[in-house]
């Protein structure tokens, strides 16, 4: 019997050329799933981006013939539709496709080794509000690849929380200088005094702390270019939340408020469900939601 998974890509692939797709996104997992599809002898590899998770140790130089290009992923348990939103937006980031391109996925569960799901998408259109998905602004952000940075931060505080426990905070990226002046600190900085250099949040040692801190109330405030300024900074914006929004808890009715006072771009973890939203301009543009059930315990 011919293999599921080469079953569903190569009707994937059907499926491309009949909706004038551009490219399809193939979701691998595991190392045994990449050894499978080097070794798969699927054709037209020209259309297909490999979605990889960050850390599976693999040479990704040895994809070249297999696919047109690797995106490294975050490599948390998020819901399917998470997962895909998130490949999208290094998609575009790294100019694998535009903000109006159509695009075929092809998933099966999180960290899983088999495919079920095929998807079709028009970036062009806007996704429904169970999955908000506008993220055309921030894409050209200056702050982009800070913001992604991030993300992975924030869906990491999600799906774990820490120490076990769940935990919410809001990141606030770029416009530094008006956030800081919309805000005031409401703990201790700990980051105050220490060289930008040792600042940035790409160090490893900056993530885990930035984590640490999550725990503690209040924001923590990135520069456009990555720097750490402060954690603990309360926002001083919550006030400025519309009617629409008067559901929202605090951290995301402040998130809200700083976005629309400023040009920063804000990031939620929702404390009771894992949930990370981005804001700009006062409004969502995204949310992304990992697997809290997999949250160590």
């Amino acid at each position: 019997m011919k293999d599921q998974r080469k079953i569903i890509i190569e009707n994937a692939l059907r499926f491309l050329k009949e909706t004038g797709s551009q490219k399809l996104f193939l979701f691998l997992n595991t190392i045994p799933e990449c050894r499978w599809w080097l070794k798969s002898g699927i054709a037209e590899r020209e259309h297909i981006i490999l979605v990889i998770p960050k850390n599976l140790n693999l040479n990704t130089r040895g994809f070249k013939c297999s696919c047109s290009a690797v995106i490294r992923s975050w490599a948390g348990n998020q819901t399917r539709f998470s997962r895909i939103k998130y490949a999208f937006l290094h998609g575009v980031m790294q100019g694998m496709i535009n903000t109006d391109s159509k695009v075929v996925c092809v998933l099966g569960p999180s960290g899983k080794s088999h495919l079920d799901t095929v998807t079709i998408h028009d970036l062009s259109l806007s996704w429904s509000e169970e999955f908000p998905f506008d993220v055309r602004g921030i894409i050209k952000n200056r702050a982009f690849h800070t913001i992604m940075a991030a993300v992975d931060i924030a869906l990491d505080i999600g799906a774990l929380g820490r120490e076990g426990k769940s935990v919410g905070t809001i990141f606030v990226i770029g416009d530094t200088e008006k956030v800081l002046r919309s805000s005031h600190q409401a703990v201790f900085n700990a980051f105050k005094g220490y060289p930008r250099k040792e600042r940035l949040i790409s160090l490893p040692e900056v993530v885990e702390s930035i984590k640490e801190l999550a725990k503690l109330d209040g924001a923590v405030i990135i520069s456009e270019n990555g720097i750490v300024e402060a954690a603990g900074r309360h926002l001083d914006a919550g006030g400025a939340a519309t009617r629409k929004f008067r559901g929202l808890g605090a951290r995301h009715r402040a998130a809200m408020g700083i976005t629309r006072m400023t040009k920063a771009v804000a990031i939620v973890v929702s404390e009771s469900t894992g949930k990370v939203t981005i804001f700009e301009n006062g409004k969502i543009i995204s949310t992304l939601e990992p697997l809290i059930s997999r949250r160590l315990v």
